[in-house]
């Protein structure tokens, strides 16, 4: 114990042990002494000493402290000190109390090592994983912090050890459960550093139901007002859902959404949010950008946008958009998440277009972020939020596109009120670059794909100035970017003219009639060349390209409707001015632009600093699609045009063709499904029908039964009357029912005999047969053939005698009934005589009883009568119901014959489709003969996706 005085602290003589000495001993002691007590003061010392000493003893004791960990694992106290041990060895967190007093600083990589050497063998992994299970606070809580390290320092490795464990993640999801906070809370961090960058591991952990707990923590904590276990929260959540669309799945189908919804219910009051807030917040907003973000599956993506409609998730979201008191951190997040939640669902769509600010009068969310985004005095990732917000609200939203359009329009202007047009116009003539930049990407992003637009704003007349005539909004902006120098703006000069050529040729992209109008001014193509041909410096570069790009599209969707500026004149200016070759290498400026890589990547526009705002990443599609065929198209000669014209006029035939043939099949498609339609109601008719012909049927068998029912039971009635009153009815009834029964006597008498008579006749004729059978035949033949015939007819009579005796037996049967009802007929006569004669009040009686019995016979009669009544009419009711089924059976097979008419015309039209199909491809083929690039229309629609799923690849690269 001396020595252990000496190692905490206590007072000793003579020299010090050093530190290495110490920690030796304290090893061997641990190794080779036999009561724990003294094993357990050792590991206590080594522990204190190992934060000071950490080289040293992990050098010497992680052996030792490994064995302990095997063999003393039912005392938890020296357990825990073990662990413990372990911690400050390998871990390299440094407390604040030894950076206060400078200790030196360990090397960056020990922790690591030592981690390698605990990992070396697997077993100390699956060791501490089943320490981890014990419910000893002072086990458990260091076993947790130990492996939490682990995964820090070689996080891979110690993945794939407890992954082939048995049962090892399933392990350590039990931590969520544990009561005591501190150990479910550390239980989180150590499940952070367990499932970053493992698929599978996350895979496990969600299906181990850690949506549900995580959730439920989330939920007890106080949701956005919850302290850093929120956080820690949503960093793990973000883990099992961030670039794993299975566990997105699995959260969607869970209802999961659904729950997310109270996290983004903030009050009235928002002055004063703390930093944990915002914090939360923060990463709250990430998760549902998690859920939607542009590069996950389509599929996946828009079934999360309805569902978060659905639960109020986006309404709720908008409130926090037009609320008062956000930070602006939370408002930037806030917006961008909305636009992700919008883009390119059009329910989604439809309902923030609907949304309007709490101001007097109430204006549209979309003006007053636009409001936003050309002020020059908002923050500058605020204006990006804004830019990016828009985008996504015109995303495939070909309604929302026109609705913008549509407050430029000469027409639906209206003076009283600020509409996105204007907005976007006044951005677009302002002073700030930033504000013409925004504009003009956000005013071409209301014209992406979409012709009619496209020809719909060059309606659009601005007036410059008083007494100037109205000059139109494509005229301006040639204007503008001509003077571009000229006009003293703040910012950089060039990112107002890249904004401007942007949006130009955007606009004029596919459009013939906006190129003509385009050529129509004498000043545009003299100033592009001259642009193009000038030698400027590398920021002017990209003009140039930019310049080229425009004058290339104007060439390639030129119809040859103006004279002076025919494809062909276009060409020779190129080559005499600037020379095909310059002219392609200035075009390939664009492509090659550091800034132009980075805008391809991802749709949001993320930006270090307002200079570094240049491209859009919708326009780097743009580029990637008419950068080859502009180089094709400067190239080809005149006679490779008109070919090429002829056979695109062809093309433009047989689609019109086709379009008429899928016009007439999509309407007969139509008269099918109505066809259809009818036939399912009809057919829904006549079921219903047949069901109540049914239901009638079998009401009219169960009145058929009542009736047989009553009927029988008025029989028994009257037959139990007629016996009650036997003894009560006068002698004349009496005898005659007497005399009647007599002569039935006498005549089953009289066939009787002659039935008996019939049998002596049979009986005398076998006799005689039998005599003569005796007397015939001396020869064989005669004898044989006598003695079958004989025996064939005595058969026969033998039949006819037994057929007789049998009917003589049944009529004697029921002579004898007769007679004995003939003998109790004759005693109840007897019988009654007297009883008639001596009592004049049995005859009243009887009289009561008759009045009663006839009573009840017309009761009877009348509940017959009635029953029968509507028998009748439920058989007419039937027969109705028979003739509508049959009418509708009719009316079902005429529509049957319509609809194979129509399969016969529409098959017919497939025939015809499938030549002009056939003919179109020989035409194609003709066209790529001749270097003409002709895309499929499956290529075309494709094209998009394409894109993105190419910017997706892109951006993990990098």
């Amino acid at each position: 114990m001396n020595f252990l005085r000496g190692v905490m602290g206590g007072p000793s003589a003579g020299p010090q042990p050093s530190g290495a000495e110490t920690i030796q001993k304290l090893c061997d002691r641990v190794a080779s002494s036999t009561l724990l007590d003294d094993r357990r003061d050792a590991v206590r010392a080594l522990k204190s000493l190992s934060k000071k000493y950490r080289l040293e003893v992990g050098i010497h004791a992680m052996e030792h402290l490994i064995h302990v960990l095997q063999t003393d694992r039912s005392d938890s106290e020296i357990i825990g000190y073990a662990l413990d041990t372990l911690y400050n060895v390998i871990s390299n967190d440094l407390e604040e109390e030894e950076q206060e007093e400078n200790l030196p600083k360990q090397v960056d990589d020990l922790g690591s090592q030592f981690t390698e050497i605990f990992i070396k063998q697997q077993e100390n992994v699956t060791l501490l994983l089943t320490l981890v299970e014990e419910f000893d606070f002072h086990v458990r809580w260091p076993g947790v912090k130990l492996l939490t390290s682990l995964l820090k320092q070689q996080g891979p490795q110690v993945q794939q050890i407890i992954l082939v464990s048995p049962m090892g993640v399933s392990r350590l999801m039990d931590l969520l459960a544990d009561s005591r906070e501190v150990i479910r809370n550390d239980g989180v961090l150590l499940l952070q550093q367990l499932t970053k960058s493992n698929a599978a591991i996350q895979k496990i952990v969600a299906f181990e139901n850690a949506f549900e707990r995580l959730l439920d923590i989330i939920t007890e904590e106080g949701n956005s007002d919850g302290g850093i276990v929120v956080e820690d929260c949503l960093l793990l959540l973000q883990n099992l859902l961030k670039n794993n669309n299975s566990n997105q799945n699995f959260f969607k189908e869970g209802s999961y959404i659904q729950r997310m919804k109270p996290w983004f219910e903030v009050g009235d009051d928002n002055c004063g949010w703390s930093a944990q807030k915002v914090t939360n917040l923060h990463l709250m907003l990430q998760l549902v950008r998690v859920l939607v973000s542009p590069t996950n599956p389509p599929g996946a993506t828009s079934s999360c946008q309805k569902a978060m409609f659905h639960c109020g998730l986006l309404q709720q979201l908008c409130t926090i958009l037009m609320a008062t008191g956000v930070p602006a951190d939370i408002l930037t997040e806030t917006i961008n998440t909305v636009s992700e939640v919008i883009r390119g669902c059009q329910m989604n769509q439809d309902y923030f277009a609907s949304v309007n600010a709490p101001s007097n009068p109430p204006r549209p969310a979309i003006v007053v972020l636009l409001m936003s985004m050309v002020n020059e005095r908002q923050p500058f990732v605020l204006r990006c939020a804004v830019l990016y917000c828009f985008q996504c609200f015109l995303y495939k939203n070909q309604k929302g596109q026109g609705e913008i359009v549509s407050t430029l329009l000469p027409s639906t202007i209206d003076g009283n009120s600020v509409s996105a047009g204007q907005l976007l116009c006044g951005g677009l003539f302002s002073t700030d670059s930033l504000s013409n930049w925004c504009a003009a990407v956000a005013l071409a992003h209301a014209l992406q794909e979409n012709a009619t637009l496209k020809e719909q704003l060059l309606r659009v007349q601005l007036a410059t100035s008083i007494g100037n005539p109205p000059v139109s909004l494509l005229q301006q902006c040639t204007n503008i970017l001509s003077q571009g120098d000229k006009i003293d703006r703040r910012g950089s000069k060039v990112q107002t003219r890249v904004g401007l050529l942007m949006l130009l040729c955007t606009w004029l992209s596919n459009c013939s009639i906006a190129v003509t109008h385009f050529l129509h001014n004498p000043a545009n193509v003299p100033f592009l060349t001259g642009q193009i041909a000038e030698n400027l410096g590398e920021e002017e570069q990209l003009v140039q390209g930019l310049c080229a790009l425009l004058l290339g599209i104007s060439i390639y969707y030129n119809d040859n409707s103006l004279e002076n500026y025919r494809k062909e004149k276009l060409k020779q200016l190129i080559e005499k001015r600037i020379g095909r070759e310059n002219f392609i290498e200035k075009l390939g400026f664009i492509s090659k632009h550091e800034l132009y890589s980075r805008a391809a990547q991802k749709p949001q526009p993320s930006f270090s600093s307002p200079d570094h705002m240049m491209f859009d990443h919708e326009f780097t599609k743009l580029v990637k699609e008419l950068e080859g065929v502009i180089s094709k198209a400067i190239y080809k000669s005149s006679e490779e045009d008109k070919k090429e014209e002829e056979v695109k006029k062809t093309l433009e035939q047989h689609d019109n063709i086709v379009t008429h043939y899928k016009k007439v099949i999509r309407e007969q498609d139509q008269e099918l499904e109505e066809l259809k339609q009818r036939i399912n109601t009809l057919t829904s008719q006549n079921e219903q029908l047949q069901a109540t012909v049914t239901q009638q049927v079998s009401q009219i068998q169960q009145h058929k039964d009542q009736y047989n029912l009553l009927k029988v039971q008025l029989g028994k009635d009257t037959q139990h009357h007629n016996s009650h009153s036997d003894t009560f009815q006068m002698n004349g009834i009496q005898t005659e029912e007497v005399s009647k029964l007599k002569e039935e006597l006498e005549e089953w008498k009289n066939k009787h005999e002659l039935l008996q008579g019939q049998l002596r006749e049979k009986d005398s004729v076998i006799e005689k047969l039998k005599s003569s059978q005796l007397e015939i035949g001396t020869t064989e033949q005669s004898s044989q053939t006598g003695k079958s015939g004989g025996l064939e007819h005595n058969n026969e009579l033998q039949k006819e005698l037994e057929m007789l005796r049998s009917q003589i037996q049944l009529q004697s049967a029921e002579i004898s009934k007769l007679q004995m009802e003939n003998q109790k007929l004759q005693v109840m006569n007897t019988t009654a005589d007297p009883v008639l004669g001596d009592s004049s009040t049995r005859a009243a009686n009887n009289s009561e009883l008759e009045g009663r019995l006839e009573q009840e016979i017309k009761e009877l009669k009348s509940e017959v009568k009635a029953l029968s009544e509507e028998k009748e009419s439920l058989k007419q009711h039937l027969d109705s119901s028979s003739s509508t089924v049959a009418i509708l059976q009719d009316e079902k097979s005429k529509l049957q014959q319509e609809v194979a008419e129509s399969k016969k015309e529409q098959d017919d039209l497939l025939v015809l489709l499938a030549d002009q199909d056939q003919k179109l491809s020989a035409l194609k083929i003709k066209l790529k003969d001749l270097g003409v690039p002709v895309e499929d229309e499956d290529d075309i629609e494709s094209g998009d996706q394409g894109d993105e799923d190419e910017d997706g690849d892109e951006e993990e690269q990098d």
